[in-house]
């Protein structure tokens, strides 16, 4: 015989349209709704299950076929449903109980930093030690000796209790407080049965150790998983362990992808007469860098070493590419002398000439060096006028160096 048991939660046929199973699902949801009836939650989730299988008419199919165990043993192809088919099976709802499904717990996450020398050359295990909650091994997470619970009469096993505060003569505020009489765990266990291991609880703290791996490649926000190594709670699967790791500052690479990317100074000759450099890379080796004299080097000018960027995740045999951007310090003023200056220029190209107006027209001015403290021959200031520093006024107008 068919199985019927979703139909007639929601009150209809087997024949009934899809419009007549809407029509059913929003008046029973209006009536059992835990926002208006509070102690209606199971009712509620059977509701809204059924509706949630007879409104999608692959799973009706299914359902009209095999009943209630052809849904759950169909769950895990259900993609985003499953987890709320669980939660309806692992609440015994329809008679299923918990045993057939059970729902997962949450997951934990943890921090963990890293080195960006670590995420280089990986191969290297960290330590973590973190405390979680396990069953009771003496009663199996049951509480009890006898593994027996009984529901809380206080509050009808709901483990809170609803009460009214009035306000005004006219008006109540509804409360909702937790049970004192079993803590809000809405069961409770005779004195003379509670487990001697964990009195009740069903659960204790254990400290647990955790080996993470880095290897080659990880990046800074990546996350490494252990199943099933979260908290343990009766009747449900443990959740996952997460540790996201996060990278800490490095004094001289920054790193974009598979790239790395570093600031170089050298002296005006350098960038002038060529220079050799070397550059302590993040495994230890030093790269040896000859730059021929004669290719001149400007100003935040970036150059690029193919090969020796970070090493693909996986893949650690293929690496992105290391970039250097190069800042030209200049000699400190008046530093050369004029005769030197002279045979400087000589060698320079030349300067273009200056085109002078006529003599009425000009006027000589100084230049000073811009200090965006300095307030001095400024006018006082005015609520009205909008100021700012030469960088505030002149934001945008000359693009910063970027790497390419």
């Amino acid at each position: 015989m068919a199985e019927t048991k979703l139909y007639d939660v929601l009150g209809v046929s087997r024949s009934a349209s899809e419009t007549e199973l809407k029509k059913a699902y929003r008046n029973l949801a209006k009536e059992f709704h835990p926002d208006k009836n509070p102690y209606a939650g199971d009712k509620f989730k059977e509701i809204s299950f059924a509706y949630e299988v007879l409104s999608d008419p692959e799973k009706r199919s299914i359902y009209d076929r095999h009943g209630i165990r052809g849904i759950q043993e169909g769950v895990q192809d259900f993609g985003g449903d499953g987890l709320l088919f669980s939660q309806f099976f692992s609440g015994g709802l329809f008679g299923m109980g918990s045993r057939m499904f059970n729902q997962k717990g949450e997951n934990t996450f943890h921090s963990v930093k890293v080195t960006l020398e670590e995420l280089y050359n990986g191969n290297k295990t960290s330590v973590l030690q973190l405390s979680k909650k396990v069953l009771c091994a003496t009663c199996s997470g049951k509480g009890s000796k006898s593994g027996q619970t009984y529901p809380c009469r206080s509050c009808k096993g709901y483990g809170v209790k609803l009460t009214f505060r009035h306000l005004h003569p006219t008006m109540a505020q509804q409360v909702q407080t937790q049970c004192t009489d079993c803590v809000g765990l809405g069961y409770v266990i005779h004195e003379m049965d509670l487990c001697p291991g964990c009195r009740g609880k069903k659960v204790l703290n254990e400290t647990k150790i955790l080996n993470v791996k880095i290897d080659k490649g990880m990046a800074d926000g990546q996350k490494i998983y252990f199943r099933g190594e979260g908290h343990q709670q009766p009747d449900m699967i443990p959740g996952d362990v997460i540790l996201v790791l996060k990278l800490k500052p490095h004094d001289r690479f920054q790193r974009s992808d598979n790239d790395l990317y570093m600031t170089q100074k050298i002296t005006f000759t350098d960038a002038l007469c060529g220079f050799s450099l070397v550059v302590k890379h993040l495994d230890g080796r030093d790269l040896l860098i000859n730059h021929p004299a004669g290719s001149i080097i400007k100003p935040g000018d970036i150059k690029g070493i193919r090969g020796e960027g970070m090493p693909v995740y996986r893949n650690p045999f293929e690496k992105g590419n290391l970039y250097i951007k190069f800042d030209v310090e200049f000699p400190a003023n008046h530093s050369i002398s004029e005769e030197n200056l002279k045979i400087l220029e000589s060698l320079l190209p030349a300067r273009p000439a200056a085109v002078i107006p006529p003599a009425e027209m000009l006027e000589e001015v100084d230049l000073y060096d811009y200090d965006p403290n300095d307030r001095s021959n400024q006018p006082a200031d005015n609520d009205d006028d909008e100021e700012g520093t030469f960088e505030e006024m002149h934001a945008g107008a000359i693009p910063p160096c970027a790497y390419q």
